[in-house]
């Protein structure tokens, strides 16, 4: 449309941070202006590591903002979690060149949530929108002569409206908790089967038991050593997993200062002294869970602090979810429903588009066929007479 004007940006610091939260809305705090400023200022974000920023944003030609993507030029694909090594080495290996990329996503973050992110106060209805920005996005491609551009962890919409329009579409699995108006945990509990109910009540007396004490911290409530702890246990999984540290320490500060109670850090204590810890985003209606790590090892620790203290927490803030993070059929023993994750990739190449193509009708009835397995898995009761 000739009155609309689309922009790629260098920085966060180009964009007006209220026009871009008006376009994020409040449901997801990973595409918030302070939570993808906050990567950038502390360095997690940078050309040199591989993310190139090149934020989209489409304006109205009286300068008005009506829509904005996080966007990244990416020159590997790593810290995405919607795995495409695969299609990189096939096409080199056939003399083509992958890398770089056009990434939308919010990085080391497999969050789902908006990511064509809209105004509401614009002209024009959402699904015009999104297809314009899918347009613009493929378009940008072609300009810079990059190979692809990938939506990851999108919106179910956005997931459809673009597939209609020639994006391939790909399906993942994760595990999120459902609040039924449980007044505490123990109604939570009596909603699942006998031996579930059990086992997760042993679960948690032996890690009381153990000699930990569990507190929430939230905001500015996270002091500079809890942070500065929380750091060495976030060292601690990733040096555990053979994994690479994206995040670096000042990120975490910068998270409580920029983002205020929205973050959320459980924490266990031993001794007087945190050794383990869970950190979390507070959106409206959901708790994400991010990053874990301890310095010590207990039994059940990892599930007290990362499944069941979130679970607490959204009881008693009366919230709907809670996202556990990427992986993980052991969550739904503990109450994590399967649900799909949706992403979009737009190919350049049409020889390596009908490749993936026919690669993703495979991948999608085997991620289908999983979803329906696991579905059958959950532990909740049955109805009985």
């Amino acid at each position: 449309m000739d009155n609309l004007v689309f922009s790629l940006h260098k920085s966060m610091t180009e964009l007006s941070a209220q026009e871009w939260n008006i376009c994020a809305g409040a449901e997801n705090p990973f595409v918030c202006y302070e939570f993808l400023s906050a990567l950038e200022e502390s360095r997690s974000v940078t050309p040199e590591n591989g993310w190139i920023s090149l934020h989209a944003t489409l304006q109205q030609t009286d300068g008005s903002l009506i829509a904005a993507i996080p966007l990244y030029g990416k020159m590997h694909s790593y810290g995405e979690y919607v795995f495409d090594h695969g299609w990189a080495r096939a096409y080199e290996d056939h003399g083509g060149q992958y890398y770089p990329k056009l990434q939308c996503a919010v990085p080391f973050s497999p969050v789902p949530g908006p990511r064509l992110l809209i105004s509401p106060h614009g002209d024009y209805p959402s699904q015009t929108i999104i297809s314009i920005l899918g347009k613009e996005l493929a378009r940008s491609c072609q300009e810079l002569q990059l190979s692809s551009a990938h939506i990851t962890f999108c919106q179910e919409e956005e997931y459809t409206l673009l597939g209609k329009e020639g994006w391939l579409q790909r399906l993942g699995v994760q595990y999120h908790w459902h609040n039924q108006g449980f007044k505490d945990f123990e109604a939570f509990l009596n909603t699942l089967s006998s031996r579930k109910r059990k086992s997760i009540r042993k679960e948690r007396k032996d890690i009381h038991a153990s000699g930990l004490i569990f507190k929430t911290y939230q905001g500015q409530d996270i002091t500079p050593s809890l942070w500065n702890a929380f750091y060495q246990f976030y060292l601690s999984t990733v040096e555990q997993k053979w994994g690479q540290a994206y995040l670096t320490k000042e990120f975490f500060f910068l998270l409580s200062q920029k983002m205020g109670d929205k973050v959320v850090l459980f924490t266990a204590e031993y001794n007087g002294q945190p050794v383990a810890g869970a950190l979390n985003l507070l959106g409206e209606d959901t708790l994400y869970g991010r990053n874990w790590g301890s310095l010590g090892h207990w039994p059940y620790l990892h599930f007290e602090l990362c499944y069941y203290q979130a679970i607490e927490f959204a009881i008693q803030h009366n919230l709907k979810h809670v996202e556990a993070g990427a992986q993980g059929e052991h969550k739904i023993q503990r109450g994590y429903a399967p649900q799909y994750t949706y992403s979009l990739h737009w190919i350049q190449d049409p020889i390596l588009k009908q490749a993936i193509e026919r690669f993703l009708a495979q991948e999608q009835l085997a991620v289908k066929n999983e979803l329906d397995y696991l579905s059958t898995l959950t532990p909740f009761r049955k109805n009985e007479n």
